[in-house]
């Protein structure tokens, strides 16, 4: 009898400007992330009920019948079952290739892309109807990559210095001071969690780094391996290496007494969306804090993606961990050569801190000027702009949030939330695999977010949580310094929230009132 079967929904995949070159080997080995449905659906609502992480998985994580009915697909089908988490409701299955195509009705292929090489697929995954209502994503099938850093280099310095008319550098501690961070903070008893898709650090490059800053010892760092990825170093300064020291040389700056999780994962849905899962609920770090700085624009991403990724941001807000996301450094068409306009994902989902960028200029210790960072093509320039996939939050409906400028008009959730100094012009002071360095891009400003919040959720003896709805409550824009300069392209700066630097820059002292 022939099993019954049905798509899973938001699985298609197309496969524009890539061509199949070959097919894997039959017998190859491949493993899965098979994402289940809550054991009782979640409904975020204000006031927000926080919980802790046992009980959450108790409540909100996989059903085990659930977890049976897909185990006994995966016997069916010759597929391995190796790990069960019921708290970040995945369930990690292994197989041949041969087996993987029988069990999801698909063909795998080799393609060839500007890319590289991936194994891929087209069309839509399906599964037996048994376990289909169980099932919200299976990821790892397709392992292309899928995002890219948010970082960008300035050129124009040997070392450290200005080079270029108007440009000048910071560590991070000196945006610190401009931004009135609290002094009395030191970020302890917190842990930020970073997630890296690639590179890594050399403890010999951290100890000189903060030594340079006079801080008397290397903040505690612990690198962890998701989907078996590793911190692996290249040597290269502008390799991945770059996002990798930038984020931690930042939070470590700021926040010295905080505890710095890296979870290092393969750069594809599947090993991106299985960092944020472990870093979420992970027992043992507990992080508050998440600072992501990789991302791709909205299209990029299949429907299945994006729903998994947003719930397991939903999953952060209710137990109170702070998620910040960097929302591009290719103006408003982030990248996309198609002539409209694109949001970065996951820095567009509406339960993440989008962090859009700035240029800082400051002199004597305060700031002089702050506009919009638009450096042109070359330069790179903030991302921001209206979400075609996610619908205008209810956090939002007071922002004032245009329309899309696309065709399709659509009332979207608007990126980013906030911002920082993000200009390689104006940018970071850093140590990267033996050298000197600036670096800015909007990948600098997520990790400055997640630093200044481990400051707050030090002196508020409490996690601060899902920030957006607190900020964009009636009375909370006294904490922003408003940005009304500058364009990212298709949109413009304004009074209050615009789509290139969200509500603004943080006025540190002015936050103990949110």
């Amino acid at each position: 009898m022939v099993e019954r079967r049905a798509a899973v929904r938001g699985s298609e995949r197309s496969l524009e400007n890539a061509r199949i070159v070959g097919s894997p080997n039959a017998s190859d080995h491949v493993e899965v992330s098979v994402v289940l449905r809550r054991r009782t659906p979640l409904e975020l609502q204000e006031p927000l009920e926080r919980m802790a992480r046992e009980p959450f998985e108790a409540r909100y994580g996989a059903d085990p019948v659930d977890v049976a009915r897909v185990e006994a697909f995966a016997a069916r089908y010759d597929l391995t079952v190796a790990a069960v988490d019921l708290a970040r409701r995945t369930i990690a299955l292994s197989g041949t290739v041969a087996a993987m195509n029988e069990a999801f009705g698909t063909t795998l292929a080799l393609f060839q892309s500007e890319q590289g090489t991936f194994r891929g697929r087209t069309g839509a995954l399906s599964v037996p109807i048994d376990v289909h209502d169980a099932i919200v994503g299976v990821f790892g099938l397709d392992n292309r990559p899928q995002a890219h850093t948010r970082c960008r280099r300035n050129r124009n310095v040997d070392a450290i210095g200005p080079r270029a008319a108007g440009d000048t550098s910071y560590t991070p501690i000196d945006v610190a001071k401009l931004y009135q961070f609290p002094t009395d903070a030191t970020g302890a008893n917190q842990t930020v969690a970073i997630v890296e898709l690639g590179g890594g650090y050399r403890s010999a490059d951290l100890r000189a780094y903060f030594s340079q800053l006079g801080l008397t010892s290397t903040p505690g760092i612990t690198a962890i391996s998701v989907d078996g990825a590793k911190n692996a170093p290249t040597g290269d300064p502008n390799s991945a290496d770059g996002e990798v020291l930038l984020d931690i040389e930042i939070v470590g700056a700021i926040a010295r007494d905080a505890k710095i999780a890296v979870y290092f994962a393969p750069n594809t849905d599947q090993g991106f969306l299985d960092a944020v899962t472990t870093a979420v609920h992970d027992k043992v770090r507990r992080p508050s804090v998440v600072s992501i700085s990789w991302g791709g624009a909205e299209s990029s991403w299949t429907q299945q993606s994006l729903q998994a990724f947003d719930q397991a941001f939903q999953d952060a807000a209710v137990l109170g961990v702070s998620v910040f996301c960097a929302s591009g450094d290719s103006g408003s068409s982030d990248g996309v050569n198609d002539g409209l306009a694109h949001v970065d994902f996951p820095a567009s989902s509406p339960h993440v801190t989008a962090c859009g960028g700035t240029r800082l200029e400051g002199a004597n210790g305060s700031i002089q000027r702050e506009t919009v960072w638009n450096a042109g093509a070359s330069g790179g320039a903030t991302g921001g702009g209206v979400s075609e996939i996610f619908p205008l939050p209810d956090y939002q409906k007071t922002a004032n949030v245009p329309s899309s400028v696309n065709a399709s008009h659509f009332k979207g959730r608007g990126v980013p939330d906030v911002a920082g100094d993000a200009d390689p012009g104006t940018g970071y002071q850093v140590h990267i695999d033996g050298q000197d360095a600036v670096f800015g891009g909007t990948s600098a400003v997520a990790p400055l977010w997640a630093a200044f919040t481990a400051l707050l959720n030090q002196k508020r003896q409490t996690p601060i949580g899902y920030l957006n709805p607190l900020i964009y409550a009636s009375g909370a824009q006294t904490a922003f310094r408003d940005i009304t300069s500058g364009t990212n392209g298709a949109y413009t700066a304004a009074s209050g929230w615009d789509a290139c630097t969200g509500l603004g820059s943080p006025r540190g002292g002015a936050f103990s009132t949110i």
